[in-house]
C-alpha cells in the first residue's frame, strides 16, 4: 500500500513539473514590420516567344544558353507557299515597272508629236486661206473647211496629250501597287522566320523541328543574359502598405540558409482576381552568383523598422493586447510593430516583469 501511495505521489509530482509554464521577460532589440510575399525570379525583360504564322517548324537555329542580338533568327517555319507568293509579287512588280512600259509611252509621245505637226500645218493653211478670202479669192466653204480642219487638229493634239498622261498615271499607279504588294508579300514571308526581339539569352527551347506550331504556341523563352528581377505576389489586404523603395529580404531553395536583399521598384495596380493578389517587382541589391528564370522565392517586404524597441515573443501576447504575469495577473498592453517572431510593447510593461506563456 505504501509503495502504491509513493508511486501515485511521484506521478503527480511529475505531472506538476510537466505543466510548469514557460516564462520570459521583455527585451530591448531592433524590430521590423514586414509583409510576406511569394514569387519567382525572372530575367529582366523576359518574354515567351510566339510565332506570327502557323506551320511546320522547319529548323531551330539556336540552342539553350545561346546569347542572341535583337533581330537574330531563332527558328524557321515551312514557307514554300509564302515563297511562291513573294516570287509572283516580284514578277508582277517587274512587269509593272515604268521602264518596262516605256515603249507604250513612246508610242503615245510619237502620236502627240504627229498631232502637233498636223495642228501646225492646219494652222498655216488656215492663215493662208484667210488671206486669200480677204483678197476675194476662194470660196466661203473652203475657208470653213480649213477652220474645221484646224479645230480637229487642236482636238486631236489635246486627245493625244490626255492619252499619254492617262497611261502614265495608270502605269505609275500599277507600278506603285505592285511594289507595295511585293513589300507586303516579303513582310509576310519574313514572318516565317522567328526572330529575337531583344539582346539576351535563350533560356528554353519549347518546340522541336517537325512540330506543328501556331499563333498560340510558345516556342522559346528569352530574357536578359545577366540581369534578374523578383516578381512577387502580395495579398490584397497588405498591398496598401507596399511602396517603391522598400527593402526586401528573401531566401531561395537553391541557396538554403542564406538571405539576400532587394528593393521594390514597381507596384502593379491591377489585382489578379483569381488569386486576390497584386504583383510587386523588385531588383536585387545583393544577389546569388548564379540565377535562373522561374526559381521560386519567399520574401518579406520591410514596411517599418525601429531600433531599441521593447519587445516580447508573439506567443506571449494574449488576445492581441494582454499578457500574463507570473502572479497570474492579466495586464493590458499597447503594442506597436510586429514581425513573425516578436511584438513591440509601447506601454503597460517593464523589462523587469516576468511573463508566463499562455496555454494554447
Amino acid at each position: 500500500m505504501r509503495f502504491y501511495l509513493f508511486g501515485l505521489l511521484f506521478i503527480l509530482a511529475l505531472a506538476a513539473c510537466s505543466k510548469k509554464q514557460e516564462t520570459t521577460q521583455a527585451a530591448v532589440m531592433d524590430i521590423s514590420e514586414s509583409v510576406y510575399a511569394s514569387g519567382v525570379i525572372k530575367s529582366k525583360n523576359q518574354y515567351t516567344v510566339f510565332p506570327m504564322v502557323s506551320g511546320i517548324l522547319q529548323q531551330v537555329l539556336v540552342t539553350e544558353g545561346d546569347e542572341v542580338k535583337k533581330g537574330d533568327p531563332l527558328m524557321l517555319i515551312e514557307n514554300e507557299a509564302a515563297r511562291l507568293s513573294t516570287e509572283n509579287a516580284r514578277i508582277a512588280a517587274e512587269y509593272a515597272r515604268l521602264d518596262a512600259n516605256r515603249e507604250k509611252l513612246n508610242e503615245l509621245q510619237a502620236a502627240i508629236e504627229l498631232a502637233e505637226s498636223s495642228k501646225r500645218n492646219d494652222s498655216l493653211l488656215l492663215v493662208r486661206q484667210r488671206n486669200l478670202w480677204a483678197e476675194k479669192i476662194g470660196t466661203r466653204v473652203e475657208l470653213e473647211q480649213r477652220e474645221l480642219a484646224y479645230k480637229n487638229a487642236v482636238t486631236a493634239h489635246r486627245s493625244a496629250i490626255l492619252r499619254y498622261n492617262d497611261l502614265k498615271k495608270q502605269l505609275d499607279f500599277t507600278a506603285q501597287q505592285a511594289r507595295k504588294n511585293l513589300q507586303i508579300s516579303q513582310s509576310q514571308s519574313d514572318e516565317y522566320t522567328i526572330k529575337s526581339e531583344m539582346d539576351g539569352k535563350i533560356y528554353n527551347i519549347l518546340k522541336e523541328r517537325g512540330e506543328l506550331v501556331n499563333l498560340q504556341t510558345a516556342v522559346a523563352l528569352v530574357g536578359d543574359a545577366t540581369e534578374f528581377i523578383l516578381e512577387l505576389q502580395v495579398d490584397e489586404y497588405d498591398i496598401a502598405r507596399v511602396k517603391p523603395g522598400q527593402q526586401v529580404l528573401l531566401n531561395l531553395d537553391s541557396y538554403k540558409g542564406k538571405v539576400f536583399e532587394a528593393k521594390v521598384y514597381k507596384v502593379n495596380p491591377a489585382m489578379n482576381e483569381r488569386t486576390r493578389s497584386f504583383t510587386v517587382e523588385a531588383s536585387f541589391v545583393t544577389r546569388p552568383p548564379v540565377l535562373f528564370p522561374n526559381l521560386t522565392t519567399e520574401a518579406n517586404i520591410i514596411i517599418r523598422t525601429k531600433k531599441n524597441a521593447l519587445t516580447i515573443p508573439r506567443e506571449y501576447l494574449l488576445d492581441s493586447s494582454y499578457v500574463l504575469t507570473e502572479n497570474d495577473e492579466k495586464i493590458k498592453v499597447k503594442t506597436g510593430l510586429k514581425d513573425y517572431r516578436k511584438v513591440e510593447i509601447l506601454d503597460g510593461l517593464t523589462k523587469e516583469q516576468v511573463l508566463v506563456k499562455p496555454v494554447q
